[in-house]
């Protein structure tokens, strides 16, 4: 059995569930800053595109009931490591107890022209 979650002022770019979960694990679909209601018609710096990415991925956890500690694993698709350290210093703020499993990943693009993608495994408790 499995319930799929939608987050409150988060679009989808193409078929797909925000986030799905199944046997106690949520999964998140990725995320980009391009995914909000009223996406921005400028390209933002990545620190930005890091920011938005986290408020729509909050906005499906808070729809699933879960918080950032429910975190287990996170996948991070940038379309530049030059994005790197900027990436982090955002990232780091998110999870305070302890960090989940963690992928980073550079990669040619992605969709709506996002410098960022990130995608989570929460297990509810």
């Amino acid at each position: 059995m499995k319930r799929a979650y939608t987050g409150v002022g988060v679009t989808a770019s193409g078929p797909y569930s925000h986030a799905v979960e199944s046997d106690g694990f949520i999964f998140f679909s990725g995320q980009t800053a391009m995914n909000g209601e009223l996406p921005s018609l400028k390209k933002e710096s990545i620190s930005k595109q890091v920011e938005l990415v986290f408020e729509h991925l909050e906005a499906v956890m808070t729809a699933s009931q879960v918080s950032f500690s429910d975190v287990v694993k996170v996948n991070v698709y940038l379309t530049s490591m030059a994005y790197f350290e900027e990436m982090n210093h955002i990232y780091q703020e998110k999870f305070k107890d302890s960090f989940p499993a963690r992928t980073c990943v550079a990669v040619k693009e992605l969709p709506l022209e996002a410098d960022v993608e990130i995608e989570m495994i929460a297990r509810r408790k």
